[in-house]
């Protein structure tokens, strides 16, 4: 890379507000030196710079992906994938690439919803076992939160009729008693468990090629939510200079004993990678119905599984204090939601008492916040981080699930107006990393298709382009300890940008996530080129 970048005749995005005038941008050592005419620019740096002439296409600032499974996105676009219109042509996709392995190898798979299929059911252990030609099989489903397995992967695992439900999981048996093949929350690390490991080079080449995935959707910097085997191989990939994205490394709350060995504290580390937060999970997810909820499920008496209260988030943020690490819990309903924020304020009066520093706290999803609980997350400074892909691809269940409920569901316009921070994100690979589709959904409240119509589903949760875009880059960068490093284009600032064909403020809403980046440049340098 030469040490001075000149990007001639662009639109450049400084405010989150479209701008018609060309501009050029001279970037040293990586950062924005200076924004403005060409000729006003220091004539000894433009001289002797690389030019790129953006032929007055749009730059924005990298954006920033504040929820996904890094390593889980590496394996999903190496597995089978699930995400099918019925539960047929699943088998056939799992049947053809079984063929293809070795015998002993397991077949893995993402991305399943049985909601989505006609009839709406689960698939049996028997079904997987007609098609895997005795190879044992794990298909995640696109929650994340079930997965579905065959007798082999079953027998690995030691599980048999005669076993019990492990704390917060669920095993799933049929009428007879005999497993299904369906494992519920904490019980899909029964088998997971016994899944020969991605370790080593194997990992490294499989997250280097997420990285060039993620740069091809204009994503330059992630929070990741996966484990320590994750971070070993992030950690070989920059000590061999091949980690160019920006990664804060969240790490899970299983892990503690672990990662206080490590001594990893919140905010520490590398331009391109730094320690974050420490994950735990209050609840399930909406497609199983084991979200935890204030009220029963619409037409059930279940309202859902509570992983966490109050005092286990008040317990586990007092050992993580101690760590220097903030704590990211999920919580998907509602009940969750107040448990967790329970919590928090017990958290947050202990910070003070303690004269620790207040962390910036978050919980992950809040697809159902009750109204009084709104303005809590300002008050006690939590973030709130959202993937706004969720709401136009769950409406259905959530309509299905919440009724009327859903007024207050994905509502991320509310707790704007209620001054919460927004983190957006993907939660790939549950949904697909594309930032674009993300502020599509974001946006317009509907899918790609245009479902469910021209309004949107609760158009009046819907973010304007410049909020969602603010917690695509600034809102995150900050979180993380990095608002003045990325996220915004301006003097002093890595030179993390995209460049669009597209400008996307002028074009139709609607039309939003046909936007592709056309480049994409970390510290500078071009790392995606279309």
């Amino acid at each position: 890379m030469s040490d001075a970048v000149l990007l001639q005749n662009g639109r450049f995005y400084t405010g989150f507000s479209p701008s018609t005038q060309l501009q050029s941008m001279l970037i040293c050592d990586g950062r924005i030196h200076s924004l403005g005419a060409e000729e006003d620019l220091d004539p000894h740096l433009r001289h002797q710079s690389q030019r790129i002439d953006l032929q007055g296409q749009t730059v924005w600032p990298g954006l920033i992906d504040s929820h996904l499974h890094l390593a889980n996105l590496a394996y999903r676009l190496a597995a089978v994938d699930c995400e099918t219109d019925s539960l047929a042509e699943c088998l056939l996709r799992v049947q053809q690439a079984a063929q293809s392995l070795p015998k002993d190898a397991w077949v893995i798979g993402y991305g399943w919803n049985h909601n989505a299929w006609q009839a709406a059911r689960y698939g049996t252990a028997e079904e997987l076992d007609a098609v895997c030609g005795g190879r044992p099989a794990v298909l995640y489903a696109k929650s994340l939160h079930a997965s579905w397995v065959n007798s082999a992967a079953l027998r690995l695992a030691g599980l048999t009729d005669a076993s019990v439900d492990p704390p917060g999981g669920k095993l799933q048996r049929n009428a007879d008693g005999a497993l299904s093949g369906i494992l519920l929350e904490n019980a899909m690390a029964l088998v997971d468990q016994v899944i020969p490991p991605l370790e080593g080079s194997h990992l490294q080449a499989l997250l280097k090629q997420a990285q060039t995935h993620l740069f091809s959707m204009g994503i330059t910097s992630v929070h990741d939510f996966d484990g320590l085997d994750c971070l070993e191989a992030l950690q070989a990939l920059e000590a061999n200079g091949k980690l160019r994205m920006r990664v804060c490394k969240n790490l899970p709350g299983t892990q503690i004993e672990e990662i206080a060995q490590l001594k990893l504290k919140s905010g520490t580390g590398s331009e391109h990678l730094r320690s974050g937060w420490l994950k735990l999970f209050a609840d399930g997810a909406l497609g199983p119905q084991t979200a935890a909820m204030l009220a029963p499920y619409e037409g059930s008496t279940s309202q859902g599984i509570l992983l966490m209260d109050a005092d286990a988030v008040y317990e586990q943020g007092v050992r993580a204090a101690a760590l220097g690490l903030p704590l990211a819990i999920h919580a998907i309903g509602d009940a969750a939601v107040r448990a967790v924020l329970d919590g928090f304020e017990r958290l947050r009066a202990y910070e003070s008492a303690q004269h620790l520093p207040h962390l910036p706290h978050r919980i992950e999803h809040a697809q159902l916040v009750a109204p009084e609980d709104l303005p809590r997350f300002k008050a006690l400074n939590i973030h709130a981080s959202v993937q706004p892909i969720h709401a136009t691809s769950d409406m259905e269940m959530a309509e299905k699930y919440w009724g009327k409920r859903c007024v207050h569901a994905y509502a991320y316009a509310s707790l704007r107006e209620h001054g919460a921070s927004l983190l957006a994100g993907s939660d790939a690979p549950v949904e697909s990393a594309n930032p674009f589709w993300g502020l599509h959904a974001a946006v317009t409240r509907q899918r790609r298709n245009g479902n469910p119509g021209p309004d949107g589903w609760h158009p009046e949760q819907g973010l304007s382009l410049d909020a969602a875009l603010v917690a695509y880059t600034l809102n995150p960068a900050q979180a993380c300890g990095l608002g003045n490093a990325v996220g915004k284009i301006a003097p002093g600032y890595n030179a993390d940008l995209i460049v669009l064909s597209r400008d996307p403020f002028s074009c139709d809403p609607t039309e939003l996530w046909k936007v592709q980046p056309e480049m994409t440049l970390i510290d500078g340098e071009i790392v995606f080129q279309r």
